[in-house]
């Protein structure tokens, strides 16, 4: 599918270069300002956790603490993912999981969520898909809930549909503390070890009003950027999929300017 943009868009030229294989951006006002191939299925790696993040907060039990489990540090280790450096016998916060989960992507805090809210990852696996079904995500299927390659290179999804996710996982003031944030540390306790998580969107401080969202990349899926920030008063919310790896956010940055220009532009 072609680019499609409001009736008072600028001349074609001035709308961003996309190289992403799909792509999807549209404001709160339901104005679509860039589309491309943008109900395709592909793998989407981490931006898989978006929705293990949004089934969680459902869940509403953020302050019970979570034993980590060996099972979980081993899952993320021995499939070369990102974690986020937890130990066997830690006890920490459903919140501060979640922070471990979305800033450095780990791993082994969506194997300890998944399995604490399954109970299991294949109960949880199953809430991840009966959500996505609930919020009309009708081209998304989950298989883990952390978007490694197995099984099934985590599933498949859409630009549309993870722009459609991330709408409403936004309206949710915790996710939104979440992943709006730079940096995330935990101080130690008898509980637990200290903890610093950085994340990994490097759009948070390269552009003005950024919200958000997750980043993700697997060989399969390659570079992944859910995004969103303000513009005009508007939340504008974005999806790159199969990308490149700085040009996912120098992308982003362009198509929420973009966006802007368009919504001034009246």
């Amino acid at each position: 599918m072609g680019i499609s943009y409001p009736a008072s868009a600028a001349r074609a030229a001035d709308v961003p270069a996309v190289k992403a294989g799909a792509a999807y951006v549209v404001d709160s006002d339901g104005t679509i300002h860039f589309r491309k191939r943008e109900t395709r299925r592909v793998p989407v790696a981490s931006l898989v956790k978006v929705m293990t993040a949004y089934v969680v907060l459902r869940e509403g039990r953020l302050n019970e603490a979570i034993t980590v489990t060996a099972a979980d540090t081993k899952h993320a280790t021995s499939n070369g993912a990102t974690t986020a450096g937890l130990r066997k016998g830690e006890r920490l916060t459903a919140r501060d999981l979640l922070y471990g989960l979305m800033l450095p992507s780990g791993a082994d805090a969506a194997n300890a969520l998944a399995r604490k809210y399954g109970p299991g990852k294949t109960a949880f696996v199953a809430k991840m898909n009966r959500a996505a079904r609930s919020l009309g995500l009708a081209d998304t299927r989950y298989t883990n809930p952390d978007g490694l390659p197995t099984p099934a290179n985590g599933g498949y999804s859409t630009a549309v549909d993870q722009v459609t996710l991330a709408q409403r996982a936004l309206t949710d003031p915790t996710f939104r503390a979440v992943v709006g944030s730079q940096v995330h540390k935990v101080a130690k306790s008898a509980l637990h070890r200290a903890h610093t998580w950085r994340n990994s969107n490097k759009l948070l401080d390269r552009s003005d009003g950024v919200l958000g969202v997750k980043t993700g990349y697997t060989n399969a899926a390659q570079y992944c950027l859910l995004f969103a920030g303000e513009r005009n008063g508007r939340l504008v919310v974005g999806a790159l999929l199969h990308d490149g790896d700085e040009r996912r956010f120098t992308t982003a940055a362009q198509l929420l300017d973009y966006a802007g220009e368009q919504m001034a532009a009246g």
